[in-house]
């Protein structure tokens, strides 16, 4: 909204180029990282009782995030001469000029500013106990009594110090991103989502013998589609790490 309001009133102050090839490794782990969102789907599809428009729903949900991007993407591109890594820190408080429409413009002033805190202090809890309880389930068995500080400290510990480490120790936000979206995002998103898929249809196969036809299946069911995932997964990763290459040998001689 703001960076509507800003091209509307000062005219465009970005010249973004209309292609640059050599930014497209940088690309890739961003995009990975965006629509890193596969495990919100069974929480969308389960409540769904008729199943046989799923493709409509889901093209439709996928089409408003796109949506939503280009428009995020678009309107900074051009609003702003300088763009930082961190979008909303580009909302200054005082400097977006809302403060002069009264008080409710004020407050969005500092929640724009205040919105990566938001999300963070909303979400990393989350995942802590997540990665908490998935740790706890990967290394200790059902049924046997441990330690209370094992069970306690140690995995918790395990969860929260190396993102706050990890937080504490970098600013470069595009090798944050490219790190969790292009590595841990493609190996979530695109190779065990396919290795999954193929043991399962490989088991199906085995329980209920071929001649059976699901209705519900999917466009994708044949073998090279896994294949090209994994294939794609695997071609992200490169792009993601010459581009770490490229950013950390060669742009400091630039």
């Amino acid at each position: 909204m703001y960076a509507t309001r800003k091209l509307i009133d000062d005219g465009p102050q970005g010249s973004p180029p209309a292609a640059n090839l050599s930014a497209v490794p940088g690309l890739f782990g961003a995009c990975v990282y965006s629509f890193m969102c596969h495990h919100s789907l069974p929480a969308l599809v389960s409540p769904i009782a008729d199943k046989s428009r799923l493709s409509r729903f889901l093209a439709f949900d996928y089409g408003l995030i796109a949506a939503f991007y280009l428009l995020l993407a678009l309107t900074g591109a051009f609003a702003f001469s300088h763009l930082d890594d961190l979008y909303t820190l580009d909302f200054v408080p005082g400097d977006c000029g809302l403060g002069k429409l009264g008080w409710p413009a004020e407050v969005l002033d500092y929640f724009l500013a205040l919105f990566p805190v938001f999300t963070l202090s909303t979400s990393f809890p989350i995942v802590a106990i997540t990665l908490r309880n998935n740790l706890k389930s990967l290394f200790l068995t059902e049924g046997r009594h441990y330690r209370w500080c094992l069970r306690r400290v140690l995995f918790p510990v395990l969860a929260v110090v190396p993102p706050v480490l990890i937080a504490m120790s970098t600013k470069n936000l595009e090798i944050l991103v490219g790190v969790t979206g292009s590595y841990a995002g493609a190996a979530i998103q695109y190779i065990i989502p396919a290795l999954l898929v193929h043991s399962a249809r490989g088991r199906t196969l085995e329980v209920i013998g071929m001649g059976v036809k699901n209705e519900f299946a999917s466009p994708f069911y044949g073998k090279g589609w896994v294949v090209f995932v994994i294939l794609w997964a695997i071609t992200c990763i490169v792009l993601v790490t010459v581009n770490f290459i490229d950013i950390l040998f060669f742009s400091h001689g630039r």
